[in-house]
């Protein structure tokens, strides 16, 4: 399963695919019964060997679509640009981290706290890749039976782009944004004017008929085997290594009834 992220942690635009993977296959035994195997987590190659496929399949999508650079590096317009000027500029200055419209357009997010100099560099964990601003982590595993993780890491994948407590009006009406977590120049907060809050928001907003959870392989809707992967080891569920049974997240569970997970 697949959930597509179009935020960061600073209200930018910034799309990412956080998929759930069976760490493993399901296989039909000669007696006809569908059995999950589980398999080892890749290797730190292994995963930069994927990300190099992911950036050079991205490369012929965009070819195929005209949307490459050009030999000059500054990319060809704006498709979106055709539809409304005004959204083309307000999705351009949320990825660059910027303000789009007022007083303040084309200067970067107010940002606050103490700056610190930025680290630069270094080793970023185990199967974790970083390739051309391409990143690739697949080293949060999710082991037999373990419920309660699997309904964090689900939660996790399908969480909004920001939430209350993390928002404050101003008396002056502007709107201050806590980040969960400092960045590495020493930024916590960021604060917006009413207009900017507004346009960070639009931003994020996808357009109509777009999916935003996708479903794979033997999950997927059209897959032979899915009412089977579906209904697999639901006699376990419910079990003293379970007590929850299938309650308030019985719409993951109903899904997620396997041995092993990687994200």
């Amino acid at each position: 399963m697949t959930a597509v992220q179009r935020f960061g942690g600073g209200l930018n635009l910034n799309v990412q695919f956080h998929t759930l993977a069976l760490d493993g296959v399901f296989a039909r035994s000669p007696a006809g019964r569908l059995t999950f195997h589980a398999t080892y987590g890749p290797s730190d190659a292994e995963v930069a060997q994927v990300l190099g496929t992911i950036r050079q399949r991205v490369g012929q999508l965009l070819r195929r679509r005209g949307l490459e650079p050009d030999a000059d590096g500054t990319g060809r317009e704006d498709p979106v640009v055709e539809t409304s000027m005004a959204l083309a500029g307000i999705l351009g200055a949320s990825v660059r981290g910027c303000v789009a419209l007022g007083a303040r357009a084309g200067v970067p997010v107010r940002r606050l706290g103490d700056r610190v100099s930025q680290a630069r560099g270094g080793a970023r964990g185990p199967r974790h890749a970083n390739l051309d601003g391409f990143d690739l982590h697949a080293n949060v595993w999710v082991g037999p039976n373990e419920r309660a993780r699997l309904e964090q890491l689900c939660r996790h994948v399908l969480r909004p782009p920001l939430a209350d407590n993390r928002i404050r009006r101003l008396t002056d009406g502007r709107v201050r944004l806590e980040l969960k977590h400092p960045w590495r120049d020493g930024t916590t907060p960021l604060l917006f004017e009413p207009l900017e809050f507004l346009e960070k928001l639009a931003a994020l907003t996808p357009r109509p008929e777009i999916n935003l959870v996708l479903y794979h392989g033997v999950l997927a809707p059209h897959a032979r085997w899915r009412a089977e992967v579906v209904a697999y080891r639901r006699a376990d569920i419910g079990s003293a290594t379970d007590p929850r049974g299938v309650g308030r997240f019985d719409a993951i569970d109903r899904i997620f009834n396997y041995d092993t997970f990687r994200r």
